[in-house]
């Protein structure tokens, strides 16, 4: 289903090419392909499906549908990525799990423009899949991020109180403070007294290995998420424990 190509990096042999090179393109051609399995979990409607879609496809969906759940690939020499989309709705709370054996690294997805979404990273996507898989990587997303300095998207948010993730956040107060997200928002966006990145401090207090902003629609970002992803998995960071894939409990 997915649009990209298999990159071919060997150049064809010529007869004026040493005999090694020969050699060396038939060892290239026989070296197995890694899979790596990404599984994106975060709230419904945050945009995991359309940030799926459109890096595999490089076309941005149309009409919104929920997702049950999801496979795509991406064939990116010598790595297949392997892509599982999953439903964030609490009907799928049982099922959900059922995706999360042997993932190699997971997308933590909230919308910047929804803080609610940004507050359930810590509620309840860290806990599950820190539950379910412990030693498996983390890369937090920040999804959306067209809409963040839309101006009626802001607009729609200032009725109600609210502005959309920033970078910003109150000078001086810990993300885990008892005060409202809602109104720790508020304040640090219209207020001015602002300091510590949002998105950084939660990639910290989840130890995720990253924390990137993307939009599926301008596709500012994408790439970056993936090739992270990658890296995440085939340049780990350090751990005091030996790493081991997921594993269903």
């Amino acid at each position: 289903q997915s649009t990209r190509a298999l990159v071919a990096l060997q150049q064809p042999v010529t007869a004026h090419q040493p005999a090694a090179n020969v050699q060396q393109l038939t060892q290239l051609d026989i070296v197995p392909m890694q899979a790596i399995k990404c599984v994106v979990v975060g709230d419904g409607a945050v945009g995991k499906t359309c940030l799926l879609i459109s890096y595999t496809t490089n076309a941005f969906p149309g009409e919104y549908i929920p997702t049950v759940f999801d496979n795509y690939s991406a064939n990116i020499m010598p790595i297949n990525l392997g892509l599982w989309d999953t439903a964030g709705q609490e009907d799928y709370d049982r099922l959900r799990p059922l995706s999360y054996p042997q993932t190699d690294v997971f997308l933590v997805c909230f919308s910047l423009i929804s803080p609610a979404s940004y507050e359930n990273v810590r509620a309840k996507w860290y806990p599950e899949v820190s539950h379910h898989c412990p030693n498996t990587p983390i890369i937090l997303v920040g999804t959306k991020l067209d809409l963040r300095d839309d101006k009626d998207t802001i607009e729609k948010l200032r009725e109600k109180r609210l502005a959309p993730i920033t970078h910003l956040q109150l000078l001086g107060q810990p993300a885990t403070q008892i005060l409202s997200l809602q109104m720790l928002v508020y304040r640090a966006f219209y207020m001015g007294t602002c300091n510590t990145p949002q998105g950084m401090t939660m990639a910290k207090e989840i130890n995720a290995v990253k924390y990137l902003e993307c939009s599926a629609l301008t596709q500012k970002g994408l790439k970056n998420v993936f090739d992270e992803a990658i890296r995440g998995v085939l340049c780990p960071r350090p751990r005091a424990s030996k790493k081991s894939k997921c594993n269903l409990l």
